[in-house]
């Protein structure tokens, strides 16, 4: 086996996988190392979500595996942007069309290109999701699994849809949260899961910048050639 990369050197091609439950802080934190290690970004939950929202808009039924199929085929990755991906109707429906082998097969081969051809000559990428270490690139050198316990969680979310106007109660919250960890944690297909290799991160107590910083040591420990670069950003 060769040496690790001198710390003298470019860092080598990376990707980091960051996996975890909703309202984690997941995917906070993968643009913000993406962005510090000018890496591109990949939120593959809006993948999903981009699924199920095209089955809501075309009056299907998310737990129909058919329209989910047909809409996964016919993916517009221009609509990854769309204000109303991050609804709770449609968290809920990405859910249930993540559940389908034959959706997650779809989406697989994209995220996986993303994953070794980072756009815009990148030197890696940073992706989020929930199987990205276990299935997506499970040769990851760097994989986080970010949790927070789930009233932690659900208080996170219950603010953030009250911010954007929602008229949303938090128990309801709480309740769907929960309902969504147990589809998504029993599914038999790629179930949320942390990697048996993949370092994690419990962000119930810390804020952002806090998770930001814990997350770099970790890429410092396990990507030795990008280390320096980890200490310019610190």
């Amino acid at each position: 086996m060769s040496d690790p990369p001198s710390e003298s050197v470019s860092p080598l091609p990376l990707v980091i996988a960051v996996d975890g439950p909703a309202a984690a802080g997941k995917g906070t934190l993968a643009r913000r190392l993406a962005a510090a290690l000018d890496l591109a970004h990949l939120d593959s939950g809006a993948l999903y979500r981009a699924v199920g929202l095209a089955v809501l808009r075309a009056g299907g039924d998310p737990a129909d595996e058919a329209a989910a199929v047909a809409a996964a085929a016919s993916l517009d990755t221009g609509r990854l942007s769309d204000p109303a991906l991050r609804a709770p109707e449609t968290g809920d429906a990405a859910s249930r069309v993540a559940a389908f082998p034959s959706v997650r097969a779809a989406l697989l081969d994209f995220q996986r290109r993303f994953a070794r051809n980072p756009p815009a000559g990148r030197r890696g990428a940073a992706i989020d999701g929930r199987d990205i270490g276990t299935v997506v690139v499970p040769d990851a050198p760097v994989k986080i699994f970010v949790t927070a316990s789930p009233d932690e969680r659900a208080r996170r979310r219950f603010a953030e849809l009250q911010a954007a106007g929602a008229d949303v109660i938090y128990p309801a919250v709480l309740s769907e949260l929960e309902a969504r960890d147990g589809r998504d944690s029993s599914r038999a297909v790629a179930p949320l899961k942390p990697a048996d290799d993949a370092a994690i991160l419990d962000t119930s107590t810390l804020d952002a910048e806090a998770a930001f910083r814990a997350a770099l040591d970790i890429v410092a420990q396990r990507a030795p050639g990008w280390r320096r670069l980890v200490q310019d950003v610190r």
